[in-house]
């Protein structure tokens, strides 16, 4: 299993709005960036995300599953960009901050704090699990 951070405005798409689909989950769509695209041309069904307000808030508030792999993004007209689907799994105890990250030197080589703007960013496991440590997540349990 790979882990990710996905990036959404929360006055546009809210962890409430992803909690809100259930089982059926989203199409993360609308990703405009190159790099991006080869992240989520990478995800495959059962990995786990960060789900990250963007702008307003600037933490991380959840963990969402990715549910279907990468396909063409049907709000491309130019048919370059994909998607995936991902659903809500679980929200974090407290939301983790942008500032927290910045601040932690563990994080300190994160894309979280290296590539703020990317949208799409991988997550390695140690730095999965070091977040899910600080908002006192017990990643025993799930193990």
């Amino acid at each position: 299993m790979a882990y990710w951070l996905l990036k959404s405005e929360p006055d546009v798409f809210s962890w409430n709005d992803l909690v809100a689909r259930g089982a059926a989950g989203e199409p993360w769509n609308g990703v405009r960036n190159h790099t991006a695209k080869l992240n989520m041309m990478a995800m495959k069904r059962g990995d786990q995300a960060f789900f990250y307000h963007s702008q307003a808030g600037k933490e991380i508030v959840g963990v969402c599953e990715v549910i279907a792999e990468a396909y063409p993004d049907p709000t491309d007209p130019k048919g370059v960009f994909v998607c995936v689907d991902v659903r809500a799994v679980e929200p974090l105890p407290r939301p983790f901050t942008l500032a927290e990250a910045k601040a932690d030197p563990a994080l300190k080589a994160m894309s979280l704090v290296t590539s703020f703007r990317l949208s799409v960013q991988p997550v390695t496991d140690e730095e999965w699990s070091h977040i899910l440590a600080c908002v006192g997540v017990d990643q025993t349990a799930s193990q």
